[in-house]
């Protein structure tokens, strides 16, 4: 073999292991990635409502479930449990779960798999909070205060109270604002409360009074306003204290 030959062979080998060692240093790094994101937590559940459950040992996380949880999940409440999760790079503080295991006496038994994709309609990614006005009503004749926004977010207490329509008593509640010395100023009515922003008023469980993240939807009457300090219906789709 001719020593031009000879260079060339050896310059084609000294390629093909150069790629070869690169595609096995790629791979090591991606298997490596791939495990960084599944993280293994074991704790007790400290609050579970609709698909979502917080426990301390998941620091700053919240883990949706995608799937059925045997006993149901807010059954969990209070137990131990093992938790296999997936991180979520778009979602910074969430993680679904792939597997539960319930502690039962000295041992863990299997009651969740995941079945099917996560449903994250009413997840609210914590970006979404600056989208929010904050609100300062001072006083139901000031309409200006309120009027013309739909994003908006509230510092008050939820109350639930009996209202009569007709012949019959419903239930209604209200965030009820309040001033500094605790005289109230307003009231917004509550159409509905998604399960993620029911998971966070679980949470605040030792607060009276958070914000609430508000899609607005009617204004009431102005007659209506003066009768019951009613200024406008609204859906809560997230809870915090700021």
């Amino acid at each position: 073999m001719t020593s031009w030959k000879k260079v060339a062979l050896c310059i084609i080998l000294n390629i093909g292991l150069i790629t070869l060692g690169s595609l096995i240093a790629f791979s090591q790094q991606a298997s490596t990635s791939a495990q960084e994101q599944e993280k293994v937590f074991e704790g007790t559940v400290k609050t579970a409502v609709g698909k979502y459950i917080y426990m301390p040992e998941a620091k700053g996380l919240d883990i949706i479930i995608a799937g059925n949880v045997e006993g149901g999940v807010e059954n969990l409440i209070g137990k131990q449990v093992k938790i296999s999760a997936s991180l979520l790079p778009d979602k910074a503080n969430l993680a679904v779960a792939n597997s539960i295991e319930l502690k039962d006496g000295t041992s863990y038994r299997s009651i969740y798999t995941r079945s099917v994709e996560p449903d994250y309609s009413d997840y609210f990614p914590p970006s979404a909070r600056d989208q929010y006005v904050a609100l300062n009503i001072t006083a139901i004749n000031k309409p200006d205060e309120w009027q013309g926004k739909t994003n908006v977010r509230v510092y008050g207490q939820l109350q639930t109270s009996e209202v009569k329509q007709g012949t019959a008593t419903v239930p209604v509640t209200h965030i009820v604002i309040q001033d500094k010395k605790g005289k109230e100023i307003a009231r917004i009515i509550v159409n509905s409360i998604t399960d993620y922003a029911r998971f966070y008023i679980s949470k605040l469980r030792l607060f009276d009074h958070f914000w609430f993240y508000l899609n607005v939807k009617d204004q009431v009457d102005k007659k209506v306003t003066a009768k019951t300090k009613e200024i406008f219906s609204a859906d809560v789709v997230f809870c915090g204290l700021y």
